[in-house]
């Protein structure tokens, strides 16, 4: 049964290296891995593909028109062979980089490669506008995983995934889930507690927590994964024990999302 799995979280949270570190993970594990980038950036897949910036759906749409595009100019082969594909965005200025997405996926389906035994969304989550909701409300992303540091505005942004889903959930087929928050630190005091009690308060569970460290910038300047780079480190290990939580969890719920109130209250608990 394929799984298909979304990380949304803040710009800047390090969503994309923790989607291409879980893709690995996954795929060291022997399963078939898609990542799919839906972010204007086009930098979700890069650290799979060597340090490649591949073509993006919307190059190819806007390079060839109308003419036919085939797989192997969207999808691309990266490390233990993982299947790469980014929807690009817009010209800078010009137009909605949502619409990107919403392209890619119509292609993706047109192609008929949405097959994997793992597909992973790598989703920014800083606007859930309809582009950036697709994989939750048309049921490509059944199980959903948020990114988050203890920084307030990296919960509000988690927070607000929480509403969508809390919205879309019902309005789906299948419907989709949240799974789980993934603390990926930033060195704060408390900061594992404080993301812990957020999953909590919503409803939900604290799935793994990624501490800060310099090897992830160190394998990223090696333009690889830390998994490819550094596969006997800790940090290699902390993305193995969470592509583990997420292959074995059962505990998906619909959140309940905090007002700005309660989560101003929640960061400030934990300031003082």
């Amino acid at each position: 049964m394929m799984r298909q799995i979304a990380l949304y979280g803040k710009g800047g949270i390090g969503k994309s290296t923790t989607s291409a570190n879980l893709s690995a993970a996954f795929a060291e594990k022997g399963y078939t891995v898609m990542q799919i980038g839906c972010d204007p950036k086009r930098d979700s897949t890069r650290m799979l593909m060597q340090g490649e910036m591949i073509p993006t759906v919307m190059d190819e749409v806007r390079e060839h028109g109308d003419r036919e595009i085939t797989a192997d100019e969207v999808v691309f082969t990266g490390y233990r062979g993982i299947s790469c594909v980014e929807a690009g965005g817009p010209e800078p200025g010009i137009g909605c980089a949502g619409r990107g997405i919403i392209a890619t996926f119509s292609l993706l389906e047109r192609l008929n490669v949405l097959a994997a035994d793992i597909i992973v969304y790598d989703v920014l989550g800083d606007v859930v506008c309809g582009g950036f909701a697709m994989p939750m409300r048309k049921g490509y992303a059944e199980e959903i995983y948020l990114v988050t540091s203890g920084e307030l505005m990296s919960l509000y942004a988690a927070n607000n995934i929480c509403k969508a889903i809390e919205r879309l959930a019902c309005n789906t087929t299948p419907r989709c889930h949240l799974g789980g928050i993934i603390c990926n630190a930033r060195g704060l005091l408390r900061e594992e507690e404080l993301v812990g009690e957020f999953a909590e308060k919503v409803g939900s569970r604290l799935v793994a927590f990624i501490p800060r460290s310099d090897i992830v910038q160190e394998a990223e300047l090696n333009r690889k994964t830390v998994i490819e780079y550094a596969p006997a480190s800790d940090q290699a290990g902390r993305y193995r024990f969470l592509s583990e939580q997420i292959l074995n969890t059962g505990d998906f719920c619909i959140p309940t999302p905090l007002s700005m109130q309660e989560l101003e209250d929640l960061g400030i608990s934990y300031r003082s």
